[in-house]
Parts: structure tokens; sequence; C-alpha cells
């Protein structure tokens, strides 16, 4: 006889998936690498995090109306440019140390 896959899946509340989408959404980590670490499928990862989205109202951002994805695209965008931001200041640092200028004047 065989067994019925449904009987077999864990069962997660609504708190655990709200955290899990927020890993996603607000800490801008990638969908694949919270999956993982949770020990969850990407789709149903996928899933939660498009029932969380759908829930939320559009918002206005800078006089512009934004959907929860738009939102979320956004804050990707912007973890994105601050990862940026942060290796161009380390390498200025290195450049400035290496030059023998003080990288931060007047913090002496």
């Amino acid at each position: 006889m065989k067994e019925n896959p449904k009987k077999n899946q864990k069962r997660y509340d609504a708190e655990f998936k709200r955290s899990a989408v927020e890993m996603i959404v607000q800490g801008g980590r990638p969908l694949k690498q919270v999956a993982r670490e949770l020990g969850v499928s990407e789709y149903s990862l996928h899933l939660w995090r498009k029932a969380h989205l759908g829930q939320m109202q559009p918002a206005v951002v800078d006089g512009e109306t934004l959907s929860p994805q738009e939102m979320v695209k956004e804050i990707r965008r912007q973890h994105k440019e601050i990862e940026w931001l942060r290796r161009q200041r380390e390498i200025l640092k290195k450049a400035m140390s290496i030059l023998g200028e003080d990288p931060t004047p007047g913090m002496r």
C-alpha cells in the first residue's frame, strides 16, 4: 500500500512562515539560501512570500505608488547597492592606507 505524500509533509505555523518571508523581503537574502537554511522547499517559500505580499497594500514611496512586489524589488536593489558601496569603501580605505594617508581625517 502506498503512503500518501501529504501525510509526510511538515506543517509550519504562521509565525514561522512570516519569519521566513521576512528573511527574504526585509533581509534581502536569496530565497534559495533561506529555504536551504530553514530546511523547507523553495516552492513552499515562494508560495508563502506570494501569499504574504498578496495581503499587503500598495504604498506611496517618493510620490510613486508601489505594489508590494515592486517594494521587494526596490529593497533588493538597495541591498545590492549598499553592499557595492561597502566594498568600494573598503577598497578606498586600503588604497589610502597604502598611500600613507588617514582615510578618516579629523577622527583622531
